[in-house]
C-alpha cells in the first residue's frame, strides 16, 4: 500500500539514527505535539504516495534528508 491522507508512516532517519511514526492528516488537523503532520508541510508532502522500502527525499529549509519509509498503516 502506499502512503496517503490518513496513512500512519513509520520512517527511520539515518542522520538522527532515530525511528519516528508520522499520520499524515489535512492542514486543519496538523498536531505536531501528537505527530500528526499535514500533507502540505515538507515531509508529509514527500512521503505521499510512497511505499515500504522506498527511501524518500524530503527538501525542507534547513536542507535535504533522507527518511526510509519502515511500515505503513
Amino acid at each position: 500500500s502506499y502512503v496517503h491522507v490518513g496513512s500512519k508512516v513509520r520512517v527511520y532517519d539515518e542522520d538522527l539514527d532515530e525511528e519516528e511514526v508520522y499520520e499524515i492528516t489535512g492542514s486543519t488537523e496538523a498536531n505536531a505535539m501528537e505527530n500528526k503532520i499535514s500533507n502540505e508541510s515538507p515531509v508529509g508532502k514527500a512521503l505521499l504516495k510512497h511505499k515500504v522500502g522506498d527511501v524518500v527525499r524530503v527538501l525542507a529549509p534547513d536542507g535535504e534528508y533522507k527518511l526510509y519509509v519502515r511500515e505503513i498503516s
